[in-house]
């Protein structure tokens, strides 16, 4: 990316639980609550369906040394689990990240569950999630978020969206994480994990586990199903099929070994039904129906098909040969919105789509400005098709916008009518990610792009994206910081396309929440984790030891809860101690270590990583 009235109803927690909690109510975001064990990365949910939905979760065993954990879930309709639709059990190893993904079927339409999972004696979290509905349908709710960079602040919007309460799901448009390694930001405590930029398969999933900690992103995940898209930096800036501009073949290896690490570790971390696993499983692009109302289309322009950016003056640039969605995902959209009998057609996807020019010269050569031809192509096929009710979701750039799309530059288009518009996009801002340094005013940028109706270039924040029969409505919703922790947001503006209209008009006010009549989940698990009760406060968590096989470099990711003199043993098959390391008292917090060249023979192998009163296990194995 270049920068340019429902009372919520709270269940109760149980006196043990409250009397458990008392000795963790002052932990931070970047802290680890021991309540949650072995699954303190939370829960979520996606992708739904009118019969089906993904839930996932993450186990972190304590002792396990070999072989696989085996879960068990169950999904209800009540925040007690008692009336249970559907369980069942799997298993998850270090072969997966200890992820666990189902994709549960045998639901009811629109309809709102809860979920759980048990593993190793102890329950999870119990997260909320909603079916898609079938058939007629009135309304659907969406809240739009995008760019949340974890070192650029807290996530304070994810909160505000966590507790809103009046959303059947969260459209996730992309830079879920960032790939940058630590010291970009400002904020004490908020670092990157790790610290390096992330290159390989144990970097991107560390850095996903890192950001799954994260207190709001945790609610925001238990509480809604999530329908997402990447964009670059879940692998690197600016990526394409061949590359980035934030990746050195020289130093940093083959783009493809990065791109497919990036790939797995996302697929396993996050509630994403992978479309066609065996054909393409590098593939994203996918539809979703809600019913008869909107037919959402989550496109994939950054590692599917985009040709490289060759800058806004170049020759290149109307080279009628140069892809952003490639062949088979522009023909995919564009035979779905022709044959689909919804009246919304709904697309959510990376970069600003309506042109951005200063002075007649196009501004970003990342964004469809730099794929011309495909976009006049596509607006082709939308008039030609007679494909009417358009809407374009976007993200990426960190900024709100709200924009007509303009037929052709050559064609009459009318800013007060919307004469020439072909459909309209809604971008929404960061959760937290800078906007960088932008030389214009939003009046200049409008002066020279009167199809451009909005802009905000400084504020944080998310989008409501509220769909009736009559019209389609995005409100922006900012928040007051995102260098400190502030549970609070504003309402910023709304613009509007009526069915059948095609261009945006500025809305009166925010469109009205509707009322939700689901009960939020505990902030607990149900029945409480086993010791906890009695205090039993842990020592400390091992993550994982990574990677698993390993070759020269093993490194071991742990939590302490509290600052602790660590020792860490490699004991082999026979119980023989064949290495030790004193790590000397570290502190609290997440922590790394390493067991490198310590010249261990192949075969193998438990870590143990002891700690007063506590010793944790994972067994390895040296090629």
């Amino acid at each position: 990316m270049k920068e340019l009235a429902f009372m919520i109803v709270f269940i109760g927690l149980s006196a043990a639980n409250l009397h458990a909690q008392n000795w963790v109510t002052d932990f931070s975001r970047t802290d680890l609550d021991p309540l949650l064990s072995p699954f303190y990365h939370g829960v979520a949910s996606g992708d739904p369906t009118s019969k089906e939905v993904i839930i996932w979760t993450r186990v972190t065993p304590d002792t396990s040394v070999s072989g696989s954990i085996v879960v068990t879930w169950k999904i209800a309709t009540d925040t007690n689990i008692s009336n249970v639709i559907n369980s069942g059990s799997t298993t998850t190893s270090d072969t997966v990240d200890y992820t666990v993904k189902v994709d549960v079927d045998g639901l009811s339409a629109d309809t709102w569950y809860y979920y759980e999972f048990n593993a190793l004696g102890k329950n999870s979290l119990i997260g909320r999630t909603k079916t898609a509905p079938l058939g007629d349908n009135s309304n659907v709710r969406f809240a739009v978020v995008s760019c949340s960079g974890y070192e650029a602040g807290y996530f304070n919007a994810y909160e505000r969206v966590a507790y809103r309460n009046d959303v059947d799901a969260v459209l996730h448009l992309g830079d879920y994480i960032y790939e940058y390694s630590a010291g970009g930001g400002s904020i004490a405590g908020r670092d990157h994990e790790p610290a390096n930029e992330i290159l390989d398969l144990t970097d991107y999933r560390t850095r996903l586990s890192h950001y799954h900690l994260d207190h709001d992103l945790r609610q925001i995940h238990q509480f809604y199903p999530f329908i997402m898209i990447w964009d670059d930096h879940e692998t690197a800036n600016n990526s394409w099929t061949g590359g980035a501009q934030n990746h050195d073949p020289g130093t940093e290896g083959l783009w493809q070994d990065r791109k497919s690490a990036a790939i797995q570790a996302y697929f396993e971390w996050l509630p994403v039904r992978q479309p066609d696993p065996t054909g393409n499983p590098e593939r994203i692009y996918r539809k979703l129906g809600y019913g008869n109302l909107v037919d959402l289309y989550m496109l994939d322009t950054r590692l599917e098909g985009r040709d490289e950016q060759v800058g806004t003056t170049s020759s290149q640039l109307q080279d009628s040969s140069r892809t952003l969605l490639g062949p088979a995902q522009f023909n995919w959209l564009v035979n779905g919105m022709d044959s689909s009998f919804a009246q919304w057609q709904v697309i959510g996807q990376q970069v600003m789509v309506t042109p951005l020019e200063a002075l007649g010269v196009p501004v970003n050569d990342d964004q469809w400005d730099g794929y011309p031809i495909e976009r006049q192509l596509f607006f082709n096929d939308v008039v030609s098709k007679n494909i009417n009710d358009v809407v374009i979701l976007t993200g990426d750039i960190h900024t709100s916008w709200a924009n007509d799309l303009p037929f052709h530059p050559s064609t009459t288009y009318v800013p007060s009518t919307g004469e020439g518009s072909v459909g309209v996009e809604f971008v929404v801002t960061s959760i937290t990610s800078s906007s960088g340094s932008i030389p214009l005013a939003p009046s200049t940028i409008i002066s020279f792009n009167p199809h451009i109706k909005y802009v905000d270039l400084i504020q944080k924040g998310y989008m409501i994206l509220d769909v009736s029969k009559t019209r389609v409505q995005a409100d922006w919703y900012y928040v007051p910081t995102v260098t400190s922790v502030d549970h609070s947001d504003a309402y910023g503006t709304g613009w509007y396309t009526n069915a059948q209209d095609g261009f945006l008009q500025a809305a009166s006010s925010a469109t009205v929440n509707q009322a939700i009549t689901a009960f939020k989940p505990p902030a607990l698990p149900h029945n409480g984790p086993v010791g906890i009760e009695n205090n039993a406060k842990p020592a400390s968590v091992l993550f994982g030891v990574y990677p698993n096989p390993y070759a020269d470099q093993l490194y071991i990711k742990y939590y302490l809860f509290e600052q602790a003199p660590v020792t860490l043993k490699v004991v082999d098959l026979l119980g023989k101690t064949v290495h030790t390391k004193k790590l000397g008292s570290v502190n609290k917090g997440i922590n790394y270590a390493d067991l490198n060249g310590i010249g261990l023979a192949k075969g193998s192998y438990i870590i143990l990583l002891e700690t007063p009163g506590q010793t944790l296990k994972r067994k390895v194995i040296k090629n």
